[in-house]
């Protein structure tokens, strides 16, 4: 089996036992807490609907009033600013899921408009992230010349310890600052920068919801923007690492089955059909080894020409096809073989010969039939000058 096939399934092995190693650890850590969190809310709804009176079905309006209510907190969600979030959430594969658009032309270009910015918008964080570690070699070099080092080349390792440090500045400032705007903890700020910054957006948090800070929080707004695209540009640099990485090996791995390939294709010889050689092994349409030895490519031929003799000089070129029938397979037997058996046949011929010279009953068509027959047998495995020698008698 191939390396790249090795690596994929082991790939999917990991990713698999990794899923189902978060599972379990997810179920173990989260649902006694979903299980009374739903017993407590069950309870508050219970008091508030025995306190005010309140008929189920008045209950269940008041429900959708408070959550269709909620994104207009934030201001008009579909003003330009608002807009521009939303479509920024789009081309970055976030999805919030704090506006939606509700119109059917709006569904139809969401669509449309997720189908061309996606792919442009990973080809532009993937160009950034390439240019990001291009400048971060360049000076991780001119640090390495300042301080004297014997090697002065960026390595990945190198790089890979610069963009882990630029993510970490990135993560823990801007959770600064969501944390003073939106009087989260420090904490829950982090946790929001690493799930929007890894595309995840749960949109159990999500910025820019809070005292119409659409419209009256421009500063902030733009910030907010500006911390999407170039911390997931930063992201995207560390990603690049290390799927690049991959890609070499693979890329590695295929160039060399090639490589190998093309030699073995230089010295094969192609036979068609399949072949008994002169120690007895059956080739089936193989091509020699390039270790091979001379003795295993014997030619099969009975005859002693210039073509069919072997010849250690000249190199193994030719094409054979032999395509005679497995019954009167002698003619191509080892030598000390064939001529065990031509003295048998004789040894039988003569027999037969003489028990006819003794039994005047046979009559004419059974001696021409088995003269027939003799004489053809004769021919397989006699050399040419011996059937031109009978067929002139």
């Amino acid at each position: 089996m191939k390396k790249q096939n090795v690596r994929t399934v082991s790939l999917i092995v990991c990713t698999f036992t990794y899923l189902l190693m978060g599972a379990a650890v997810f179920d173990a850590l989260e649902s006694e807490h979903e299980r009374k969190k739903s017993d407590v809310l069950q309870k508050i709804e219970h008091q508030l609907r025995k306190n005010y009176s309140i008929k189920p079905d008045d209950f269940k309006l008041l429900e959708t009033v408070v959550l269709q209510g909620v994104p207009h907190k934030a201001g008009q969600q579909w003003k330009f600013a608002g807009a521009f979030y939303y479509a920024t959430t789009v081309l970055t594969t976030i999805g919030y899921g704090h506006s939606t658009p509700n119109t059917v032309a709006g569904k139809i270009f969401t669509i449309l408009y997720a189908m061309v910015g996606i792919p442009l918008c990973l080809v532009l964080f993937h160009s950034i992230g390439e240019r990001l570690n291009k400048v971060s070699s360049i000076g991780i070099r001119q640090i390495k010349k300042i301080l004297k080092c014997q090697d002065t080349d960026a390595t990945e390792v190198d790089l890979i310890l610069v963009v882990t440090t630029l993510s970490t500045i990135t993560i823990t400032s801007g959770a600064a600052v969501f944390s003073k705007y939106e009087s989260w903890s420090y904490f829950d700020s982090v946790y929001y920068c690493v799930i929007t910054l890894t595309t995840i957006g749960f949109g159990d948090m999500v910025a820019l919801q809070k005292d119409q800070a659409l419209d009256k929080k421009p500063e902030y707004v733009t910030f907010a923007l500006i911390f999407i695209l170039f911390g997931m540009a930063i992201v995207a640099a560390s990603l690049n690492l290390f799927v690049l990485r991959f890609v070499t090996m693979n890329t590695e791995d295929e160039r060399r089955d090639e490589a190998e390939a093309l030699q073995a294709a230089a010295g094969a010889v192609r036979v068609e059909g399949d072949v008994i050689t002169a120690n007895g092994s059956i080739l089936s349409g193989q091509c020699p080894q390039e270790g091979a030895s001379f003795t295993d490519l014997t030619s099969v031929c009975s005859c002693t020409c210039a073509s069919c003799a072997p010849c250690h000089a000249l190199p193994f070129r030719r094409s054979y096809s032999f395509r005679k029938r497995s019954k009167y397979l002698s003619y191509i037997l080892p030598r000390a073989n064939r001529l065990r058996q031509q003295r048998e046949q004789q040894l039988q011929r003569d027999l037969q010969m003489t028990q006819r010279d003794h039994d005047p009953q046979v009559t004419h068509t059974e001696t021409q039939e088995e003269l027939c027959s003799s004489s053809y047998e004769c021919e397989i495995i006699s050399t040419p000058a011996q059937i031109h020698k009978r067929n002139s008698v």
